[in-house]
């Protein structure tokens, strides 16, 4: 199981690098992006992973357009022996400069979407928080996650005809660990059930990012929850090497309101509370819905680490105010938001996914929506 990448000293066990810690077959290590234009509307998001026990590699990519319309294009392989090797079909992922420039490349396909973009990151790795949930005494969820921010220049060409990305900001999202993928692994006896929130909000400013993560039990109480901020550098070039650069919060908290009959936060605050217990609030405007379908979380065919094949590729394109919004597959989105603190503006993300009972929102069944 030897890869070029054994020829480096990273071994972290005494196994080759391809071979990982735990024999969960949920194991899954994966590189995600998100972008929007300074409008807020216009979006497209990508991601790859490989799940080394299942032995798959897989990749999606999705654009919401100025018109509205969600295109997306998915592809999945039999996982290579060559870690190094992130091209699934048309798709191909390459890291330029590690931690600081990237590519991501989709040729002529059936879907009719394609791309050719270069992200360029304009701030440090910014690592979070170990993340682990428990469903009674088994981690179902075990991971470490970065987030760096940056700008998106290239193409991508869509149905509706094509984009040029002109320093579009965007959030790389880089996990690695446990969590549930692919088809579901047979356990034994049933479990009790296990509601999940989760929100994710990295946000931009003109000389600085914030950001904040957050996963409720479903009585509201905090299982895991984030802030902080970093410095937004000028360019690619000026980022040091130090990955020290975040300033964590004391404390953060959200407060979010929905849409009538659906699970989709129409608008939001969030508190960051500095070690001074001087508190920053931030309203979150939506201006623009992508389904994470699009990207493989919860698709009903493309679903990530799913088994396709040797090589499969599709695609679909689809209308989002269309959508049922309490349809399981639906209920997972990002939108872009506008925000504002009191003094200042910016633009960014608001990722969120509430499955089963939430008081805080007066959800009580698996899948109702607000009042």
């Amino acid at each position: 199981m030897l890869t070029r990448l054994d020829d480096y000293p990273i071994h972290q066990t005494p196994d080759p690098v391809a071979v990982p810690a735990s024999s969960d077959p949920n194991v899954y290590d994966r590189t995600w992006f998100n972008a929007y234009n300074d409008d807020g509307t216009a979006y497209f998001g990508f991601g790859t992973a490989v799940y080394p026990h299942r032995e798959i590699l897989d990749a999606h990519f999705s654009v919401v357009t100025e018109g509205g319309q969600q295109h997306c294009v998915y592809a999945s392989r039999r996982a290579p022996a060559e870690r190094t090797d992130q091209s699934v079909g048309p798709v191909r992922y390459e890291i330029d400069e590690p931690m600081r420039r990237c590519r991501v490349i989709i040729d002529d396909n059936e879907a009719g979407v394609g791309c050719d973009l270069t992200f360029s990151a304009r701030t440090s790795p910014i690592q979070e928080a170990r993340q682990i949930l428990w469903n009674r005494q088994r981690r179902w969820m075990d991971a470490t996650r970065y987030a760096q921010f940056g700008r998106w220049t290239g193409t991508v060409s869509t149905p509706d005809g094509d984009l040029e990305i002109d320093s579009w900001r965007g959030t790389k999202d880089r996990s690695w660990g446990v969590r549930t993928v692919g088809e579901r692994v047979p356990m034994g006896a049933p479990g009790p059930f296990q509601p999940f929130f989760f929100v994710w909000a990295p946000l931009q400013w003109d000389d600085h990012v914030s950001h904040a993560v957050f996963f409720d039990g479903s009585r509201g109480e905090p299982l895991i929850r984030e802030g902080l901020t970093a410095p937004l550098y000028a360019a690619q070039g000026d980022i040091p090497e130090s990955t020290n650069e975040s300033t964590h919060m004391a404390a953060a908290l959200h407060r979010l309101e929905y849409h009538p009959g659906t699970r989709w936060v129409r608008r939001g605050e969030l508190d960051l509370i500095g070690l001074d217990g001087a508190t920053r609030t931030i309203e979150m405007t939506p201006t623009l819905r992508f389904q994470f379908k699009g990207l493989g979380y919860g698709h009903p065919e493309w679903k990530q680490g799913m088994w396709k094949g040797e090589l499969a590729v599709g695609g679909e394109s689809f209308d989002p105010l269309t959508l049922d919004p309490l349809a399981p597959e639906n209920i997972h989105v990002q939108q872009v938001v506008k925000v504002a603190d009191g003094e200042r503006t910016g633009i960014g993300a608001l990722e969120q996914i509430v499955i089963g009972p939430y008081a805080p929102a007066g959800f009580t069944d698996l899948l109702d929506g607000a009042a």
